[in-house]
């Protein structure tokens, strides 16, 4: 009887151990950390990798990340010391440290989160407002978050978390005001090109009145000198042409004569000219004689 009652009840005995090893057994790795509960009461924290035990039914592994975690936040408003607005998001890099304080305080991630957000805005809105804008956005922007980063720091130990740092993604001025700086921007930009485009416009008009200064005296010179060659080559020229006339005169004529022919009667030139014309004289056949 008690052989044949064993094998009734074997198969629930495999599969209550079936059901409770799972809820007993667990893996703890290299990116985690557990707290172990048992009914809600705090028992112990693992935080080795390893093959861990629990109680079935009666404890609850929580598991927490080693690992730096990140948290980005939406973009909001705040006020420099100079009275003007800026828009900014940060993103804050953090880890568990203390994870059964993280446990107690804040429970889970979402809960880290949103006590992270409300403790770097508070510190953001504290230290923007003690700066310029100018300096937020250029010369001093590290500094103000190291500052920043410190302060949230010791405030977010409270709930075993260790804040890495914290970093401003993007900085700029409200959607309603980038408009009209924009528009200034654009007014002084054109303002410089109009007076970048005046100065070379004078500059041209120097560069061209001197121009034109250099040309007109160049060509003085040029008509000076063409005029003087011009003037050496027609003395030149009739001293040539007397020597020759006074060496043959009459062969001079012909000669001159021929010259004027044949510049004067080109292709299809009609001229009207008597018979007895001096034009004509030397194409006579009495040519030399008296007539």
């Amino acid at each position: 009887m008690n052989a044949a009652m064993l094998l009734r009840f074997w198969p629930i005995v495999i599969l209550s151990v079936a059901f409770l090893i799972p809820s007993t057994v667990f893996i703890v790795d290299e990116t985690n950390q557990v707290v172990i509960t048992r009914l809600g009461e705090y028992r112990r924290t693992l935080q080795s990798p390893g093959l861990k035990l629990k109680m079935p039914l009666l404890e609850q592994a929580n598991f927490f990340e080693k690992r730096i975690l990140t948290s980005g936040a939406l973009p909001a408003e705040y006020l420099t010391l100079d009275k003007k607005r800026l828009v900014a998001d940060h993103v804050t890099r953090w880890k568990i440290v203390d994870p059964l304080l993280f446990y107690k305080t804040v429970n889970d991630l979402s809960g880290a989160k949103a006590r992270l957000d409300d403790i770097v805005f508070s510190e953001m809105r504290r230290e923007l407002a003690s700066h310029d804008f100018s300096k937020i956005i250029a010369s001093e922007r590290e500094n103000i978050m190291e500052t920043i980063a410190g302060n949230a720091r010791k405030q977010a130990a409270k709930f075993g978390i260790d804040l890495v740092d914290v970093r401003i993604k993007r900085a700029d001025l409200p959607q309603e005001v980038q408009e009209s700086v924009f528009a200034r921007m654009k007014a002084e930009r054109q303002r410089i090109a109009k007076r970048y485009r005046s100065e070379g416009e004078e500059e041209a008009f120097k560069i061209r009145g001197e121009t034109d200064k250099n040309k007109t005296i160049l060509m003085a010179k040029a008509y000076e000198e063409s005029q003087k060659l011009r003037g050496e080559g027609d003395a030149v020229a009739t001293k040539v042409y007397a020597e020759a006339y006074g060496q043959d005169a009459a062969f001079y004529t012909f000669v001159r004569s021929l010259e004027a022919y044949e510049k004067g009667f080109q292709d299809k030139t009609t001229l009207l000219l008597s018979p007895d014309s001096d034009v004509l004289r030397h194409m006579k056949k009495n040519y030399g004689q008296k007539t």
